[in-house]
């Protein structure tokens, strides 16, 4: 996998519109021959990091959607490493509004109970939604749901079972919370905290946001 020269196309703009550029023309961006040039062109085509409309004059150059996960996926690494915190999971993503459903759910005495007990806070009545990026929902799929919350009955009405992960958000501890339900969004997380996080960090919908996993 050539990450030099994806990235080389992304400076140049591919990332953001067809680029119009030959073989000839690249070689003198990296340092090449055309040959290798053509050939690293074609290698990342075929590994659908890129795209390319051939025409008399040239060609068409567009970095796909994989293309441009794998240098988020590249950009997070390094911040990893330059930040100090090498080995920290982050999920990264754009805060929401929910269907409002949190504020119910997470007032029943059967959940509020467990919260308390397994996660040491008492939650605020409500859940912070994050979208999560295309390399966080890869992340989060990796992430271990350590924590169980057990379903129970309450006025012959049954509420399902799901589990939870600790997690920081700024200086705020949390967990985000997953339903056991069998088409729960993958790229949508909710988020439980002893704060009105919204408030608290004064979120709004669209504001980026990390989200460290922690132990």
């Amino acid at each position: 996998m050539d990450i030099l020269s994806l990235k080389k196309l992304a400076l140049l703009g591919a990332h953001q519109k067809p680029l119009e550029m030959s073989s000839v023309e690249f070689a003198t961006h990296i340092d090449s021959s055309q040959q290798t040039a053509a050939r690293k062109l074609k290698a990342l085509e075929d590994e659908n990091l890129i795209t390319r409309i051939i025409h008399n004059d040239g060609q068409l150059i567009s970095i796909t959607k994989n293309g441009i996960d794998l240098l988020q996926k590249e950009l997070n690494d390094y911040q990893g490493i330059f930040s100090g915190n090498e080995g920290t999971i982050i999920l990264r993503g754009k805060i929401i509004t929910g269907i409002g459903e949190g504020q119910y759910y997470i007032g029943l005495d059967g959940y509020r109970t467990q919260f308390i007990e397994k996660l040491g806070f008492d939650p605020y009545p409500g859940t912070l939604n994050v979208r999560l990026d295309a390399i966080s929902i890869h992340i989060r799929k990796k992430i271990a749901q350590s924590i169980n919350i057990s379903g129970f009955t309450d006025q012959n009405r049954t509420f399902g079972k799901g589990s939870c992960f600790r997690i920081r958000i700024s200086d705020v501890e949390g967990a985000v919370i997953t339903p056991e339900r069998s088409h729960y969004p993958e790229d949508i997380v909710e988020i439980i905290a002893p704060v009105n996080l919204r408030e608290h960090l004064e979120l709004k919908d669209g504001t980026n946001i990390n989200v460290e996993v922690t132990k």
